[in-house]
């Protein structure tokens, strides 16, 4: 497992990149081809893109598993864990993305998708990807213990993130609706439910994620060093 992980690794992070890729010019070549002012605003496509939560999940995972990887073969004759560093970012990664595939396939799998969205990037990023880096959290070798403090940290991005999507929708023209306003999920769209409703969904989503957090952290523990943590596991 230990010679074989850095290379899972590799290519659940080749794919994912892929996939990204391949979404992206999608969604640009869907903007070129639009017949509409508002359809073929180029920048607003790419930064729509680059404001989805699974966009961001993704990345952030593809990038910690070339990184994880990259330091597993090139200390591969060792035997100690991986840096807290690391270990800090596998949990923020691990949990971002095992909640994206939990939110997508509980929310938004029955709602369709707009016509740049191609099957194989959208289970790329939403089944394949998920289920790696929850592989990852349970078998990856040289796991390193942490403190609790990391699972509350991981909270703060998607609350930046909810934030950040909350300000900008009511400036962003849809394009493919030409609606005043645009939102990456329905949920998150307070135009056609309620600031309530919206509030609740982050509330719930935060705290799942805290959760999430929590539960890789105390795995981690369980597989680090559970007779003898270091002091920053305390």
């Amino acid at each position: 497992m230990k010679t074989l992980w850095p290379y899972l690794r590799i290519a659940t992070a080749l794919l994912a990149l892929a996939a990204l890729a391949r979404q992206l010019t999608r969604e640009i070549a869907s903007a070129q081809a639009a017949t509409t002012e508002w359809g073929r605003d180029i920048p607003t496509a790419v930064s729509n893109f680059f404001s989805f939560f699974t966009t961001l999940s993704g990345l952030i995972a593809a990038v910690t598993l070339l990184i994880g990887a990259a330091w597993m073969l090139r200390t591969k004759a060792k035997n100690d864990t991986e840096p807290r560093w690391l270990a800090v970012l596998f949990t923020f990664a691990s949990t971002y993305m095992i909640t994206t595939g939990i939110v997508y396939n509980v929310l938004l799998r029955s709602i369709p998708s707009h016509s740049a969205t191609e099957q194989w990037t959208s289970e790329t990023l939403h089944i394949v990807l998920p289920i790696v880096m929850l592989l990852d959290v349970l078998f990856a070798p040289r796991r390193h213990p942490l403190g609790w403090t990391t699972a509350f940290l991981a909270v703060i991005l998607p609350l930046a993130w909810g934030a950040y999507t909350l300000i900008r929708g009511p400036f962003i023209t849809d394009p493919f609706t030409a609606t005043p306003y645009w939102y990456p999920y329905p949920f998150l769209n307070p135009q056609t439910s309620s600031w309530l409703s919206v509030g609740i969904y982050i509330a719930v989503i935060a705290f799942g994620i805290l959760v999430l957090a929590s539960i890789v952290v105390w795995i981690g523990r369980l597989r680090g060093r559970p007779l003898h943590w270091p002091s920053e596991a305390t």
